[in-house]
This record gives structure tokens, sequence and C-alpha cells, in this order.
């Protein structure tokens, strides 16, 4: 049975949880998030193009990202606040096509070792105000997530079948 992403938003708060398991030990799992070359393999929704401008994962560092389809592009990005290798990441992000600027989002991403080589990866995303946090759910921010995370599958799968042949 594959893994199953879960969004967690409860009504009137302004936060949002995203809960996944992975068949992978975490120090894969962070560096596919930490790894310009993996990382725009494998983020966001399949019908989407991706290209990864900075992604300086260490504490203070940035990153920018581009999503593109049918011509219209949109830019991600942010800072990153602490970088904690294979434990945690916690930074900002931004989406620079809205009206208007300072919709910044707090998040933290904690990777967590399960047994049997496999990783639990808990997210948690801290918005302005109920309505920032709703839009983007209202986005298909969670269909983004799950094709990202069921990507990210196929490429640990081939990154751990490669190291068992080694």
């Amino acid at each position: 049975m594959a893994n199953k992403t879960i969004v967690t938003a409860e009504p009137n708060k302004q936060d949002l949880f995203i809960t996944r398991e992975f068949d992978a030990p975490r120090e894969l799992v962070f560096k596919a998030h930490t790894d310009p070359d993996q990382y725009c393999q494998w983020v966001g929704p399949n019908d989407l193009e991706m290209s990864v401008q900075k992604l300086d994962a260490f504490d203070g560092g940035a990153f920018e990202f581009t999503h593109t389809r049918g011509g219209h592009s949109y830019r991600f990005f942010g800072v990153y606040h602490e970088v904690l290798q294979n434990e945690r990441i916690i930074g900002t992000f931004e989406f620079d096509g809205l009206p208007e600027r300072g919709h910044v989002i707090m998040g933290k991403t904690v990777f967590e070792e399960l047994s049997k080589n496999r990783c639990r990866l808990v997210h948690q995303s801290v918005f302005f105000s109920v309505a920032d946090r709703d839009g983007m759910i209202q986005s298909g921010m969670e269909r983004g997530v799950t094709e990202g995370y069921e990507k990210l599958d196929n490429i640990l799968a081939r990154a751990a079948a490669s190291s068992a042949n080694v």
C-alpha cells in the first residue's frame, strides 16, 4: 500500500500540517529537500515544469524556484532560518503571484527516523491569517503536495536500489 499524504487544517486556525511517511531512510528524504538537483525533480504537481534558481539550504540561506505551465510562471522563494541535517528545516515561504506582498508563511519540517529504514515527515505551515491559510488550501496545494511526494517516492526507490547494487 502506498504511503498517504495527510493534510490537516483545523477550522479557524492559522496553521496546517502535512504528514507523510516514506519507505526510505531519513537521510535520503532530507537530502531530497536540500539538494537542488533532486528538489527540482519532485516538488509540485505533475502538470507543472519546475526550475530551481537558488537552493542554499543552510542557516541564513535562501531558495527560489519557478513552476511553469502554458506560458505562465509561478515564482516561490524564502529564507532558511535553521537547517539541522537530517532532523529539521525551518524557514519562510512566499509566492509572488498574489496581488500584494507580505503573505509570508513560516514553515517547519521535521524528519523522524522510523524502524525498517523508513522516515516520517511532519511539516507545519503557519500563516498570517485564517484567510491566507484557506486560500492556500483552495489553490490546489494538497494535490501539488501529494503528486510531488509520489514523484519523490520514485526518486527514493531508485536511490535505494542503486545503493543496494554498490
